[in-house]
């Protein structure tokens, strides 16, 4: 099984991805992360942000996610992912895909910020430091209409966003 945490920066995904492998490693069940930011520093160094290279960063973790899925691995990829069309062909492509849409208000994620990046993206246009393309600032994002679970981060704790996630995946991973 894979599951796509898709969102935008801040929203908890990678938070939410290694809360609920740490509850999956206490029952022994198999859970990788790939979370894009760490890819993006490790494997994929030439990739930048143009929407042809966040597409490709996402294609590979796809990929990756594809093959450890293949050998009873749940794979949660931990990435932004912000075009459905990247999402589509991911579903399209491997089997036993699940969406879930990691959604938290901007005003919150501004708040957040850990990485600076909102503050940056809100700068005035001609400042040096202004950050162009901050997905959902100043850069597309689509929202995940039809996801399979939508996570609310700004209203909804971490206990219920993994409980949330793990019944998701737990319902799959039961036969009918």
């Amino acid at each position: 099984m894979i599951i796509l945490l898709c969102g935008l920066s801040g929203a908890g995904k990678t938070t939410l991805a290694y809360s609920v492998k740490n509850k999956f490693d206490e029952l022994g069940n198999r859970v990788e992360i790939l979370d894009g930011d760490e890819y993006r520093k490790m494997l994929f160094k030439e990739l930048g942000y143009s929407q042809q290279d966040r597409m490709e960063n996402i294609r590979r973790l796809g990929f990756i996610a594809g093959k450890l899925s293949k050998h009873g691995i749940i794979t949660i990829i931990s990435a932004i992912n912000p075009y459905q069309e990247m999402r589509d062909e991911l579903i399209n492509t491997y089997p036993d895909v699940r969406t879930v849409f990691v959604d938290c208000p901007i005003d919150i994620l501004t708040q957040r910020d850990t990485k600076g990046l909102y503050a940056r993206a809100l700068l005035p246009d001609d400042h040096p430091d202004k950050l162009h393309n901050l997905t959902g600032v100043n850069d597309r994002f689509d929202v995940v209409i039809t996801p399979d679970l939508h996570i609310l981060t700004g209203t909804q704790t971490l206990t219920e966003s993994t409980e949330l996630l793990l019944d998701l995946i737990t319902s799959q991973l039961i036969p009918a």
